[in-house]
């Protein structure tokens, strides 16, 4: 392989070539993030000039009881929507990736097309489905002679409601990434495993699982910050509500700042929003850094 020498201009052509898109994120992600960390420190609103308060701003949050519901139900809705997204795009993609369903890249077509939607839409699709009064699902309830449910606007229906539409959503995207992962396994793996007796199951276990862990990587990290800044699906079908039952850290920064014209304060629920994320990815780093070692 050609090395080239530091300092020599062939050395910096690949840097040259990174150039544009350094400074994109630069000036769009890395700027901002820094001017998002000095708000927090202030007390601002759109009207007045920028007042320096320190780490006020975080220590209202720690006593604020209606972040720390939305904190809690922003956890309770990622874990369980990047679990469950995980475990349905993957069985999806090992039902369709074989050759053993009769006409699979339809069903591939199918599965994918809700991820091409806007989250708007399909907020208000799914509340037409599962409205209380007016909904298609209440309505062929009651024609069946049972009673109505309230889907939307019960608190822990309400948030599986919102997960059961999230996995509709994003399930088939997820599948064709771990299509392309299954894709990439050597056959010759299975072929040796069959020889020697191996089960279906056992082969998933020892084969396809430890060679797929790369992409459940890749899923789980984009699944994760997908979930953390989840809002417009949220804002159609429940608004947040009953109460706060379904609101997300994302929706409270968003009334703090505009609502409430606290940019400051809202700011430094952005900055707790960016550390959880990090966290979570890092734990799956980590996850997936215990995995390929064993």
């Amino acid at each position: 392989m050609t090395q080239f020498k530091k300092g020599s201009k062939e050395f910096w052509i690949p840097y040259l070539f990174l150039l544009p898109n350094l400074l994109i994120f630069a000036c769009f992600v890395i700027v901002p993030a820094v001017q998002g960390l000095a708000m927090a420190c202030t007390d601002w609103s759109v009207f007045s000039a920028p007042r320096f308060v320190g780490l006020s701003n975080f220590v209202e949050l720690s006593r604020d009881e209606v972040f720390w519901t939305t904190f809690r139900n922003t956890i309770v809705y990622s874990v369980l929507t990047v679990v469950c997204l995980i475990a349905v795009s993957l069985l999806l993609a090992l039902l369709l990736s074989k050759g053993s369903v009769k006409g699979e890249h339809g069903f591939r077509a199918v599965f994918y097309i809700p991820s091409l939607l806007s989250m708007i839409t399909v907020g208000i699709a799914w509340r037409f489905i599962l409205g209380d009064e007016m909904g298609v699902v209440n309505y062929v309830l009651r024609q069946w002679g049972g009673e109505g449910v309230h889907w939307l606007t019960t608190g822990n229906l309400a948030m599986s409601s919102i997960i059961v539409v999230s996995i509709w959503t994003y399930a088939g995207y997820y599948m064709l990434i771990f299509i392309s992962g299954l894709q990439a396994i050597p056959g010759e793996l299975y072929e040796a495993a069959r020889v020697d007796g191996a089960g279906p199951w056992y082969t998933f276990r020892k084969i396809t699982l430890p060679m797929l862990s790369p992409t459940t990587l890749v899923v789980s990290i984009l699944a994760t910050i997908s979930a953390f800044k989840a809002y417009e699906l949220i804002l159609t079908m429940t608004k947040g509500g009953p109460g706060y039952a379904t609101k997300l850290i994302v929706q409270q920064v968003y009334e703090s700042a505009f609502l409430e014209d606290r940019m400051g304060y809202a700011s430094a629920m952005a900055i707790v929003l960016m550390l959880m994320i990090g966290a979570f990815t890092l734990v799956q780093f980590k996850i997936s850094k215990g995995d390929g070692e064993q």
